[in-house]
């Protein structure tokens, strides 16, 4: 019988995509640790493998400098047993804690600062701040590698004060000082009047497409533009405003990202933030033999490999826009929010072609908001005042923290909220993998037709069952018009 670890050394020869962040390897002779895509071929007897780079590194491995590991896609496999440690993992890969604070950190999981030093130490062998300083460092060089900024602003960047403070840290954690790391053939050329371009791997296969349907669909006037094979908008997060355009490379499994910002501050928490909005690390093969329990299922994920759930650019905007197209078409949707941006939004010059720009309307804004004025009901226009705020008050938190089972239960007690617009927010603000709208019309329809799709042998992944179920309706409807 083929062992697991036999597996893992066939991907690392194969240099096999769809393993890229599942697993790292270490060499035993350069206590240097690679992802499976790695060049480099060590001898089989020479290699140990670990579920993370956090295993490798509490081992005694460095990361390579050659396939750079902090550019995998996350792995679901969280280190950790307990629950806060996995989840705390979870929330530091995100875009929140960039700016770490340990007492803010520790509330968001519900435990003192003091038992979760204690919880990461014993899991882990960090603490959750070494690993968030880690993060930055890792992303410090991604930038030194893929870009011809210069050290200082990668430092400012990275959150450093202090270049030489900076410099110690990256040759503490990588050997070798800033200027030692960079490729400059592979970066790409940067002036204090032109953009940045960074990649963002994934885990192949990977529907771009569904992506580009999903926000063509969903587009906010004024607001989003998806065109020439894109996505990109303007924004106004992570302490400053640009402009970010994202699309698919051609000849390998990355995204690339391209954003004008005034502070490159914000570079490190907007490519998290791209992560999760595009679902980058999601695996596509135990999603597809998670939902491989009827035939039918089945059919639908073979002929659409790679499905990902896409998910709206805020989750407040999300939410706005979910309660504004129920019981409406797409059409109508689109045309209330573009009334609500153009009333509402704040005007901003786009810093990539000089334009002037919507942004979405503020949660302090829609709170005092005429709702009603852009042509919905009276019911979802107090909805929208009253979820607005919620999110002032502090009452409603929609963002990486937010636990499912509680939030649905807050969104429901809003006056013209149900379940199929929190069960909607759930998964296309927030990207819950587990949450089903199974009030939405679509989705009704489907499990009528499929009478075996038995929805709780689907958890965790029932996000992915309506976004198959979703998606097959669209390959119907469209076979429907060709005939």
């Amino acid at each position: 019988m083929i062992s697991q670890d036999d597996i893992f050394y066939e991907a690392i020869l194969t240099r096999d995509y769809r393993f890229d962040g599942k697993f790292f390897a270490g060499s035993k002779t350069t206590w240097i640790y690679c992802r499976p895509i790695c060049p480099a071929k060590p001898k089989r007897e020479n290699v140990q493998f670990f579920k993370s780079a956090l295993e490798a590194e509490r081992s005694g491995y460095r990361p390579c400098l050659r396939c750079c590991p902090e550019s995998a896609p996350s792995s679901p496999a969280w280190v950790g047993k307990s629950e806060a440690v996995k989840r705390g993992l979870h929330l530091l890969l995100g875009p929140e804690f960039f700016n770490y604070n340990e007492d803010t950190f520790a509330h968001a999981l519900g435990v003192s600062s003091r038992h979760l030093r204690r919880l990461f130490q014993e899991e882990t062998g960090k603490t959750a701040k070494q690993i968030a300083d880690n993060n930055r460092l890792d992303f410090a060089r991604k930038l030194i590698t893929e870009t011809s900024l210069p050290i200082t602003k990668i430092a400012h960047c990275s959150g450093f004060s202090s270049v030489r403070r900076f410099n110690d840290a990256i040759k503490k954690r990588f050997t070798r000082p800033p200027s030692a790391l960079r490729k400059s053939k592979l970066a790409t050329k940067y002036d204090k009047n032109c953009s940045i371009t960074l990649e963002l791997s994934y885990r192949p296969p990977f529907l771009w497409d569904d992506h580009l349907r999903f926000y063509s669909a969903h587009r906010i006037m004024g607001v989003e533009q998806v065109a020439d094979n894109s996505y990109s908008r303007s924004f106004k997060n992570f302490g400053t405003q640009g402009h970010v355009r994202v699309s698919q490379a051609q000849d390998k499994p990355v995204l690339s990202v391209t954003v004008v910002a005034q502070d490159m501050k914000c570079f490190y928490p907007l490519m998290q933030h791209i992560r999760q909005m595009f679902d980058l690390n999601a695996d596509p093969v135990v999603i597809a033999n998670s939902l491989e329990k009827n035939k039918c299922v089945s059919k639908m994920v073979s002929l659409n490999p790679g499905l990902r759930l896409s998910r709206f650019w805020d989750p407040f905007e999300g939410a706005i826009c979910t309660i504004l197209g129920q019981l409406v078409s797409l059409a109508q949707a689109r045309n209330m929010i573009g009334r609500l941006v153009a009333q509402y939004g704040e005007t901003i010059t786009n810093p990539e072609t000089g334009e002037d720009v919507k942004l979405f309307p503020t949660a302090q804004i829609l709170a005092q908001a005429k709702i009603e004025a852009i042509g919905t009901t009276r019911m979802r226009a107090r909805a929208i005042n009253k979820l607005s705020q919620m999110v002032l008050d502090g009452n409603l938190c929609l963002d990486a923290t937010s636990d499912y089972v509680s939030l649905r239960k807050t969104l429901l007690s809003i006056e013209g909220i149900g379940s199929w617009t929190s069960d909607y927010i759930a998964l296309r603000a927030l990207g819950e993998p587990d949450a089903f709208p199974s009030g939405d019309l679509i989705l009704k329809r489907a499990l009528e037709k499929y009478p075996d799709i038995k929805l709780e042998e689907y958890a965790p992944y029932r996000s992915y069952l309506a976004a198959y179920l979703w998606r097959a309706h669209i390959n119907n409807s469209s076979k429907k018009e060709k005939e």
